[in-house]
């Protein structure tokens, strides 16, 4: 089932997409790791949404009302339907058979109906009911939210996730003993797939360019994601979405790889997937959780450097400055630069301190924490790492792996409790809405990130899932 009462009232993205950084011109590497394709295509802006030639929206839909929200969410249906009864047979065994049973809500109305066994009234969702072979979505709260804040594909790309689920029973690659957790992200996987279709230019009823249009409909998946639990709920890991960067790497493994891909995951596979990643908040003097943010301030800010010294060990670590940034061979970016002239790290404190304020879809933006922030610090400390090494700094590839690098001290961090200055949960989902934003982790010696937010994420968990030798070899 997709989610959830205030996830889509969540986030003015439109306001956030636009970004911080700049774009770097370049030259292209390989497929996967270009800094100027998303998943293999082309990254280009250009317009998304429903096409004009669109056909009719088809199939009667129960308590409908015939108004757009329901127009918009039937042809997403329609459109998921074709993709795979063009698409199953290359994935799986057996035979596709198309969800045919609808129905919409007003989560609004007092008088909403049950569905599948559950109430609707103040419940904006989208869900597949297995028993009823039916597809259901809230047209008073979900859709049109949805809508507004991360465009017509992204309703297709979460009626994708829920028609996921039908695909699960008919190709029997979940049974009553899967977790949730397993169910929710093949269908995420399922759902990318999808979407790249979709990005392909062959669907005949949405279009998506793959820079900012992909971009909104990972914002709607990272909005989307599970809360941020305590160590003793930690039973409800298995029960829920998963994080941010869960849902948005399986995902990317369908946009990337394909359906059959997404029948491969399991607990074992997204175990791996996260590795030693923290995945649940300290409590508090045994009562209240510890929230994860900390305010910040020079102190942290120095604190967060030594603490990457200890990290990286350079031969020479960068200096640390608050004063307005004086670089002649690199131009200033907003929150942080680095200088390599100097080998100065120059950092504008009430800037970042505004970037890394916590808010979320509560006030209807997309997440952002102190790890938005203190990751775009850690982003030019792996600048000055390069430096060192004798990396090229100002192209389109040194964004993509100063993200790695990144992800690299950032997963360091997490593992190591005796560090002065650790990441917990919560705080990579952080990171990942960052580079969906402004793109200044995925940036380079000038503050120039690449195109398509989908690529700067697969540079930062390159780095994540690996170490800074492989940052070096798939990003040079």
């Amino acid at each position: 089932m997709g989610s959830l009462k205030a996830a889509l009232i969540a986030a003015s993205v439109a306001l956030l997409l636009a970004g911080c950084a700049s774009t770097t011109p370049g030259v292209a590497v390989s497929p996967l790791y270009d800094p100027f394709r998303a998943g293999g295509l082309p990254a280009e802006d250009g317009p998304s949404g429903i096409r004009e030639d669109t056909p009719a929206p088809q199939g009667e839909v129960k308590g409908g009302d015939g108004g757009d929200a329901d127009k918009l969410a039937t042809l997403g249906v329609n459109d998921v339907a074709e993709f795979w009864e063009k698409n199953y047979s290359d994935a799986f065994d057996g035979s596709f058979t198309p969800v045919e049973d609808l129905e919409s809500y007003n989560s609004e109305s007092p008088s909403s109906p049950e569905i599948c066994g559950g109430e609707t009234y103040d419940n904006p969702n989208a869900l597949f009911c297995p028993p009823d072979h039916l597809i259901a979505w809230d047209r008073g709260v979900l859709v049109p939210l949805g809508q507004q804040f991360f465009g017509d594909t992204s309703i297709a790309a979460l009626l994708a996730h829920e028609y996921g689920h039908a695909v699960q029973d008919m190709a029997q690659i979940v049974d009553d003993k899967t977790s949730t957790l397993v169910s929710e992200q093949q269908a995420d996987c399922l759902a990318g797939t999808y979407i790249r279709w979709v990005a392909e230019g062959k669907s005949p009823r949405f279009r998506l360019s793959t820079g900012d249009g992909l971009n909104h409909v990972l914002a709607g998946v990272l909005t989307l994601r599970d809360p941020t639990y305590v160590a003793d709920d930690a039973p409800y890991l298995e029960q829920g979405h998963g994080t941010a960067l869960d849902r948005i790497s399986a995902f990317q493994i369908g946009f990337t790889s394909g359906a059959s891909e997404c029948g491969k995951i399991d607990m074992d596979e997204i175990t791996e997937r996260r590795g030693d990643l923290p995945l649940t908040l300290p409590e508090e003097n045994g009562d209240d959780p510890t929230s994860g943010d900390v305010e910040i301030t020079k102190d942290v800010v120095t604190s967060l450097v030594d603490v990457l010294g200890t990290v990286f060990q350079p031969a020479e670590a960068p200096k640390l400055s608050f004063d307005p940034p004086e670089c002649s061979d690199a131009k200033p970016s907003p929150a942080a630069s680095y200088c390599p002239e100097s080998n100065t790290i120059f950092v504008d404190v009430p800037t970042l301190a505004e970037m890394g304020r916590p808010s979320d879809r509560e006030d209807y933006t997309l997440l952002q924490g102190d790890n938005t922030a203190l990751s775009v610090v850690t982003s030019r400390y792996a600048l000055a790492i390069e430096h060192e090494r004798g990396e090229p700094l100002d192209s389109a590839t040194a964004a993509l792996r100063t993200a790695c690098v990144t992800g690299v001290a950032q997963r360091a961090m997490s593992e190591n409790a005796g560090l002065a200055l650790t990441l917990t949960a919560g705080d990579l989902d952080e990171a990942v809405a960052g580079l969906l934003t402004n793109g200044m982790v995925a940036s380079n010696v000038n503050g120039e990130t690449v195109p398509a937010g989908f690529t700067r994420i697969v540079a930062f968990r390159s780095g994540l899932g690996g170490d800074a030798d492989l940052c070096y070899n798939r990003f040079k």
